[in-house]
């Protein structure tokens, strides 16, 4: 099943956005990777590392992130995992829509171009 990463300048918004994916897809691979190694607000790279390395599988794993240095922190990354031949992509969508969707289609065991539409069809959703 594709793994799903989520990457927050905040500890308890990517815990939060995992919770609530998995109130539709508890099944789902999901980590949080947020705030840096103390709790304090910002990205680290050994967070997203080991949340790629603790869900990873063949299926391999999208990432989804917060804002700008969340995004090149987690560029670095997924630079250094090249060399691994690993499946590890980011996704340019809303964080939170496009967790759910992306979960709900991983637990229902899309490949990942379809758990990676899925997160980005969450940009035209329309909330009224």
């Amino acid at each position: 099943m594709v793994g799903i990463v989520i990457v927050s300048h905040s500890q308890k918004l990517a815990e939060d956005i995992v919770d609530l994916a998995h109130l539709m897809a508890d099944d789902c691979p999901m980590r949080p990777a947020g705030g840096m190694a103390d709790g304090g607000f910002g990205t680290s790279y050994d967070k997203i590392e080991s949340a790629i390395e603790d869900i990873y599988t063949d299926d391999g794993v999208i990432i989804l992130m917060d804002l700008g240095s969340a995004v090149m922190t987690t560029e670095l990354v997924v630079d250094d995992m090249k060399d691994d031949d690993k499946i590890v992509e980011m996704v340019d969508c809303p964080i939170v829509e496009g967790a759910i969707a992306a979960s709900v289609v991983a637990s229902g065991g899309g490949s990942i171009e379809e758990v990676i539409e899925a997160a980005k069809s969450a940009r035209d959703m329309e909330k009224f």
